[in-house]
């Protein structure tokens, strides 16, 4: 593998609105709203490669549908408490539609609701709420996502094996998806265990320090998966400082910078790309839906796929790897 992944950024400057491409589907044409509306985004944490491409695929659809939009975000993921004051200040402030990415399942469903009670539409976007009153959930299949990962993770270590799961935040239903669909996997293989599933709260540090944990308590571990871009890079960061490349095969999710320099140095061998651009565009896209008065789905599947070095340089795979991030 001779390209950088600075090298691969330069030579991939295309139009990112090739990706839009995929983002066609069956529902009725929209067209630019006479009277701008108010989209008050509502996501996790506000930094990232990650949050920084949902942002640019909305900007997309706020400038094209004629959306004013708001994007807002705690500073840190496992700040549920301020993601719900986020929510009540967009009811407060009258949105027309608000976009959420859910930190946590159950405890974002009663501020959800009474956005509902207001009348303003929610659309879930790429972590769900257990709220009845959303209009539709748009993002990844996270239990299929976590079973590719378990797939190819299982193909490296073999049919017997000590695998570990770095998980990010419990009770984000993407989180808990992503590690039911990866274990309902791990399950047909009697094989191989799960010897430990650690939760770094979405936080670099936490991660390494959860790792290099997992390495002293069970030193035969020979694969680990890594379930969001935060937990991927400590966790890959730690097994490189350890010498542990060789002996220790790693799935991450999503692909930051760090994962894809990892990727081509052997210390990751995979992995599961989302497409965060199209989670932000199609997002507003059918906010404006709602407002319209459209019928919505109640599911939009954004896709994931699982890129290694074998597969990485194929177009397609490129659209996803390397987005524009401002």
């Amino acid at each position: 593998m001779t390209r950088t992944v600075a090298g691969l950024r330069v030579c991939l400057m295309i139009m990112l609105m090739i990706v839009l491409v995929s983002c066609g589907g069956a529902e009725p044409n929209l067209h630019v709203l006479e009277k701008p509306k108010n989209v008050d985004m509502i996501v996790k944490m506000d930094h990232g490669d990650f949050w920084k491409t949902v942002k640019m695929g909305a900007e997309v659809a706020a400038k094209e549908y004629n959306v004013n939009l708001t994007f807002k975000a705690p500073q840190n993921e496992s700040d549920i408490d301020e993601q719900i004051r986020l929510v009540d200040e967009s009811i407060r402030n009258n949105a027309d539609a608000i976009i959420l990415s859910a930190s946590d399942y159950m405890k974002l469903a009663q501020v959800t609701d009474r956005a509902a009670y207001y009348k303003i539409p929610v659309i879930s976007m790429d972590s769900e709420v257990a709220s009845a009153r959303v209009k539709m959930f748009v993002g990844t299949n996270n239990y299929e996502a976590g079973q590719k990962a378990a797939k190819r993770l299982i193909e490296l270590t073999g049919p017997d094996s000590r695998i570990g799961v770095m998980n990010f935040v419990k009770g984000a239903k993407n989180a808990d998806e992503r590690e039911e669909g990866f274990m309902d996997y791990v399950a047909r293989f009697p094989g191989v265990q799960v010897v430990d599933i650690e939760y770094c709260e979405s936080d670099e540090q936490i991660a390494r320090q959860l790792t290099r944990k997992m390495m002293s308590e069970h030193p035969d571990i020979t694969g680990i998966v890594a379930l969001n871009e935060v937990a991927s890079i400590g966790t890959g960061e730690e097994i490189q400082k350890l010498g542990l490349g060789e002996k220790v095969k790693i799935i991450t999710f999503d692909s930051p910078a760090k994962v894809m320099e990892l990727l081509q140095e052997g210390i990751v061998q995979a992995t599961v790309v989302q497409n965060p651009f199209n989670n932000g565009y199609l997002a507003v896209r059918y906010a404006v839906q709602v407002m319209e008065g459209i019928e919505v789905d109640e599911r939009w599947d954004t896709k994931s796929t699982l890129i290694d070095l074998d597969n990485m340089l194929q177009p397609q795979n490129q659209k996803l790897l390397f987005p524009f991030v401002k």
